[in-house]
């Protein structure tokens, strides 16, 4: 795991473990893979999921996070279904931002049909402008770190993307993350119907495949931006995350 002084260069956000490799394992597999360092940071334990349990979802997240390649994985322990908008809330998250300094962070597209996921970015959009503040002061963490910039990922929705991320040679990877969640998207005699269970990863995986032939690759992640890209290079390709 990496040591608390080094800095992450890209910061990702769940409202519960699985949201990320749902929007975006590929690229986390892709870029760990040339060397950066990436976080994960579950708001949640998922603890009202209506199967699996706590234990067994932590379980699922590390080897989740294993098969990414990702350097630190977290749980802050928020309320499943109380992701509201607290300050208690966004000055812990303010504190992992300070504490880990990522260049980027990622947080999940505020439309999706589950309401924790968009107050998870609205939680983590506080978080990102608050942490550069000078002044806001949070536990144990007070120096100030501004964030370069804030991208969104996709859970539940089939949106325009903003940009998009060729993943055709780690999808992979991204099908064995989601894999690793058994509890959530195997039916199995102990399990309750759900959205997740009903050929979910393979919506996932058309949906990818969907957003790579509008970019003419194989596979690709679609992610939502705020405001404007900057190419500061040229126009033939610009790398999502430099150092």
């Amino acid at each position: 795991m990496l040591m608390e002084q080094n800095r992450l260069h890209i910061l990702a956000f769940g409202a519960h473990a699985d949201d990320v490799e749902i929007g975006m394992a590929g690229t986390i597999a892709k870029l760990s893979g040339e060397g950066r360092h990436i976080g994960i940071c579950d708001l949640t334990e998922a603890d009202l999921s209506s199967n699996g349990n706590v234990e067994l979802r932590k379980e699922e997240a590390a080897i989740a996070a294993e098969t990414m390649g990702v350097s630190v994985r977290m749980s802050l322990g928020f309320p499943d279904r109380g992701l509201f908008l607290k300050e208690e809330y966004i000055k812990k998250v303010a504190a992992v931002i300070r504490r880990f300094k990522p260049q980027i962070v990622f947080a999940p597209y505020l439309e999706d049909r589950h309401p924790d996921h968009g107050n998870c970015a609205r939680i983590v959009e506080e978080a990102v402008f608050s942490a550069g503040i000078r002044k806001f002061l949070t536990d144990g963490y007070d120096e100030p770190h501004r964030v370069e910039r804030m991208y969104f990922y996709m859970i539940n929705g089939f949106h325009n993307p903003d940009f998009t991320f060729d993943i055709s040679d780690v999808m992979d990877k991204k099908l064995a993350a989601l894999r690793a969640y058994k509890s959530q998207f195997e039916l199995t005699a102990e399990s309750v119907q759900t959205p997740l269970v009903n050929d979910y990863i393979e919506t996932v995986e058309a949906r990818e495949k969907m957003f790579g032939k509008l970019v003419g690759v194989t596979y690709a992640e679609g992610f939502k931006t705020k405001v404007p890209l900057v190419l500061k290079h040229d126009l033939l390709g610009e790398e999502l995350c430099k150092n």
